[in-house]
């Protein structure tokens, strides 16, 4: 009695061990499932990019001029990021713009998506400088953004022509390069800002880096076991 006893319990753990390892493959599979569910790429094609072309990830910042948590995710974020996975080219990084704040967000873009088509080479360091220039917080609602600023702005850049440039702000001729972007961020329900996609996953909490490095970790193994 006692052996069948023993070989019943024995069958029961088997059994119970079973379970569980399926239930553990069931709700893996569940989360995958899920987060392929909630990917959407963000179609870059045109839009400013710092890295290689082929990394094998795609970090999309969905930003605005305006915006004081962008400034600060710029000054925090962005540059472990470069660090880590940009310069090692594991990562492409690429800036969508977002009008949340009205003009001053519209004339900015306008202004970077200029500077862009003029000289691609110096967008990310235009682009860094507008962000230095945006003024304390508690000073968010003053009007900065300006045709006067953004051109002081590219001075610094001598191979931006400053006519050209104030030519192409005043007839807002890369309207249709900002309204690409609104198209973007409304197709991907962007509600604030900064909002990052990675390789179509957009994280929770943009200030979370090691979520960030998480999820291009993970990227980088599954793209090396393809």
């Amino acid at each position: 009695m006692k052996k069948s006893s023993m070989k019943f319990v024995v069958i029961l753990t088997l059994v119970a061990v079973a379970l569980l390892a399926a239930i553990v493959i069931v709700n893996n599979n569940q989360i995958s499932d899920e987060l392929e569910d909630v990917r959407l790429d963000v179609n870059i094609k045109g839009q400013p990019i710092i890295g290689e072309d082929n990394a094998p990830v795609t970090v999309v910042e969905f930003g605005d001029f305006k915006c004081p948590s962008c400034k600060a995710w710029g000054e925090t974020i962005y540059p472990q990021l470069v660090e880590e996975y940009v310069l090692s080219g594991d990562v492409k990084f690429s800036y969508i713009n977002v009008l949340f704040h009205g003009e001053e967000s519209t004339l900015a873009a306008l202004g970077a998506e200029a500077v862009y088509k003029l000289n691609p080479e110096v967008y990310w360091d235009f682009h860094e400088k507008v962000f230095a220039n945006q003024p304390e917080a508690a000073m968010h609602d003053d009007v900065w953004v300006t045709t006067e600023k953004l051109l002081e702005i590219a001075s610094e850049f001598p191979s931006i022509n400053q006519e050209q440039l104030k030519e192409n702000i005043d007839q807002e001729l890369t309207v249709d390069e900002v309204n690409i972007d609104k198209n973007l961020y409304m197709k991907h329900k962007v509600t604030q800002t900064p909002t990052i996609n990675i390789n179509g996953i957009t994280i929770k909490n943009p200030f979370d880096y090691e979520e960030i490095k998480e999820i291009i970790d993970g990227e980088l193994g599954a793209n090396k076991n393809e």
